[in-house]
C-alpha cells in the first residue's frame, strides 16, 4: 500500500477511528476513577563504616559503604524487614504483602539508601516507612556485629524521617488518557485497515473497471432528493446529479461513433443499485438533447418506472407480448417532452419465457425502428435471467452497481451471466457516489452560470403538466370507462425532433 492508500483509508474510514480512540480513552478514565488513590512516603537512611586511620583507610572505608548500600537495598524488599514492621506496628497483612508495597533506591556514588512505601492510607505509608529504617538499624547493627563482640564493622542512621504525603502519586489520570488515546488512535489505524482490506464492495473506478471488465461510462452522485422524487430536474438550476446524466448520455453516444448503441439495457447485480433511477434519467437526458425515446419497464416482476412517471401500468409491454394489444397502443407518452413510456402491464407467471420469446424481440426492434433510442429497464441479473435475455435483443446492457454496497464477485457473476449468452457490457455506471468525489479519485467542480445574460428556454424534457394533473387526468379517464384497457392510452406520436427553441430575455 501506497500514502495515498492510507490517506484515502483515513479519510473514508475516520469514523472506525474515533469511535476506537473516543472507547480507548473512556476506558482509561474510568479505569482512572474505579482505581483506588495510593499515596508514597519516603525515608532515608545513611550507611556508614567504621572510619581509617589513613586517607587510603577512609577510602576504602567509603567503596565498601557503597557496596552495603546495594545489599541493604535487598533487605529492605525482603519478607524478613517486613515481618519485623508488621510486628512492630501489628498490621493484618502478610510480609509478602507488606514487601510489594516497599522500593528500595539509592543514588550512585553515595551511601544514601531511600525506602519509599505505597499505601492506600498516607498515615499508614509514612509509619512503615518510618519502622522500616528503625527495624533496618537493628537489622545492619545485628548483621555486621562479629560474633566474638566487638564493634559493628557497618551501621545504617535514620537521616530523614517519612512524611505524610499531602496527594496521591497514582492514579495518574492524564497520563492514563494520554496513553489511552495513543494506544486508541493506533488500535483504529489498524482497524480501518483491516476493515478496508477485507471489504471488497465497490468504492473505486478501478475496482468497479476491473470486477465488470467494461469501462465507467457514469458516476452518479449521492442526492436526497432521490427518496422523494426520482426524477432529475434537467430544466432547473445547476445540478450535480443532471450534469452527471448528462456526461452518462454523451459517453455512451460516443462508445462508437460510428454505430453508438441505441438499444440499452439497464441493469444490475442485485436489487436497490439504483438502476431504474438510472434508466428513467438517462432517458430524460437524451429527451433533453432532442432525442426521441423510448423507455421500456423491462422488469415484470417488480416494475417501479410507472410509478416513477405517474403512468398507468394495467397494460404495457406484458400486455403486448400476450398478444392482447398492438404496440402503438399501450405506448403511454409522458409530461416530458420526447419521451414516451412501455409500461411493464400485469405481471405475467412466466416472465423470462416472454422476454426470451420472438414476441419480444420484434417488440424490442420495432421500438428501435420508432424511436432514437429505447432504454429497458431491467431486473437483476442475478436473482432472474430476464435482464439477460432482453439483453441479447439490445445493443448491450449497462451494467449499476452502488459505491460501497455492490461487491466485485456480485458484479463479476452478473457478467458472466451476460457472457454465457454472448449478450455485449457497454459500460458500468457507479450510483450513490459520496458528494465530491468520483470513484473516490477525482473532484467535483461547479461552473456557475452568467445571471446577467438572457436565458434560453428549452422545450425538450420540460415538464408540461404536474404530477397531481397527470394523475388526475388518468382518474379522470378510468371514471369515463377507459381505464385500463388497451384502447384507453394514447397512441405513440410520430418520430420526430425536439421543436426549436424559444428564446427569450429576462430583465434583472
Amino acid at each position: 500500500m501506497e500514502i495515498q492508500d492510507y490517506l484515502r483509508i483515513l479519510r473514508t474510514r475516520w469514523l472506525v477511528i474515533v469511535v476506537t480512540v473516543a472507547v480507548a480513552v473512556l476506558g482509561a478514565l474510568a479505569v482512572s476513577l474505579l482505581t483506588t488513590p495510593t499515596y508514597q512516603s519516603c525515608s532515608r537512611v545513611f550507611v556508614s563504616t567504621s572510619g581509617g586511620t589513613s586517607v587510603s583507610e577512609s577510602y576504602q572505608g567509603n567503596l565498601f559503604s557503597q557496596q552495603r548500600v546495594a545489599s541493604y537495598s535487598e533487605l529492605v524488599t525482603g519478607e524478613t524487614l517486613a515481618a519485623r514492621t508488621i510486628a512492630e506496628l501489628g498490621l493484618a497483612m502478610t510480609p509478602a504483602e507488606l514487601a510489594a508495597e516497599v522500593t528500595a533506591t539509592s543514588t550512585p556514588d553515595t551511601v544514601l539508601l531511600d525506602m519509599c512505601v505505597v499505601d492506600s492510607s498516607p498515615g499508614l505509608a509514612r509509619d512503615i516507612a518510618n519502622s522500616l529504617a528503625v527495624q533496618l538499624t537493628t537489622l545492619v547493627r545485628e548483621l555486621e556485629t562479629p560474633e566474638d563482640g566487638g564493634a559493628p564493622i557497618a551501621g545504617v542512621r535514620l537521616v530523614e524521617e517519612a512524611k505524610e504525603a499531602a496527594a496521591p502519586i497514582g492514579p495518574k489520570t492524564v497520563r492514563n488518557i494520554a496513553l489511552g488515546a495513543a494506544v486508541g488512535l493506533l488500535l483504529g489505524i489498524a482497524l480501518a485497515v483491516l476493515r478496508d482490506r477485507m471489504d471488497n464492495t465497490i468504492k473505486t473506478r478501478a475496482r468497479l473497471e476491473a470486477a465488470s471488465g467494461a469501462a465507467l461510462v457514469g458516476s452518479i452522485p449521492f442526492d436526497k432528493a432521490f427518496t422523494d422524487n426520482t426524477v432529475v430536474p434537467f430544466g432547473g438550476g445547476h445540478s450535480s446529479s443532471a450534469e452527471a446524466f448528462r456526461e452518462l448520455r454523451t459517453n455512451l453516444q460516443f462508445l462508437e461513433v460510428d454505430h453508438p448503441p441505441r438499444v440499452i439495457v439497464v441493469t444490475s447485480a442485485v436489487p436497490t443499485e439504483g438502476k431504474t433511477t438510472v434508466a428513467v434519467n438517462l432517458a430524460l437526458a437524451l429527451a433533453e438533447a432532442g432525442h426521441q425515446v423510448a423507455l421500456v419497464e423491462g422488469d415484470l416482476r417488480r416494475p417501479r418506472v410507472s410509478k416513477y412517471l405517474g403512468l398507468i401500468g394495467a397494460v404495457g409491454f406484458s400486455t403486448v407480448l400476450a398478444g392482447q394489444a398492438g404496440l402503438k397502443d399501450v405506448l403511454q407518452p409522458t409530461k416530458f417532452e420526447g419521451l414516451q413510456a412501455l409500461a411493464s402491464g400485469p405481471i405475467p407467471p412466466n416472465p423470462s419465457e416472454l422476454l426470451g420469446s420472438e414476441t419480444a424481440r420484434q417488440v424490442i426492434a420495432d421500438l428501435h425502428g420508432m424511436f432514437d433510442f429505447v432504454i429497458i429497464d431491467g431486473a437483476p441479473l442475478l436473482p432472474v435471467t430476464d435482464s439477460a435475455v432482453l439483453t441479447a435483443h439490445s445493443d448491450g446492457a449497462l451494467i449499476v452497481a452502488r459505491y460501497g454496497h455492490t461487491s466485485e464477485a456480485e458484479v463479476g457473476r452478473a457478467v458472466e451471466n451476460l457472457e454465457k449468452i454472448g449478450a455485449r457490457v457497454l459500460g458500468a455506471v457507479l450510483t450513490m457516489m459520496p458528494s465530491g468525489r468520483k470513484g473516490a479519485e477525482g473532484y467535483s467542480y461547479y461552473y456557475e452560470t452568467d445571471k446577467t445574460l438572457g436565458r434560453q428556454t428549452l422545450n425538450p424534457a420540460a415538464p408540461t403538466t404536474s404530477p397531481t394533473l397527470l394523475a388526475d387526468n388518468s382518474t379522470s379517464s378510468a371514471r369515463n370507462g377507459h381505464g385500463g384497457s388497451a384502447s384507453a392510452v394514447p397512441a405513440a406520436s410520430p418520430r420526430r425532433r425536439g421543436a426549436a427553441p424559444t428564446v427569450r430575455r429576462d430583465e434583472e
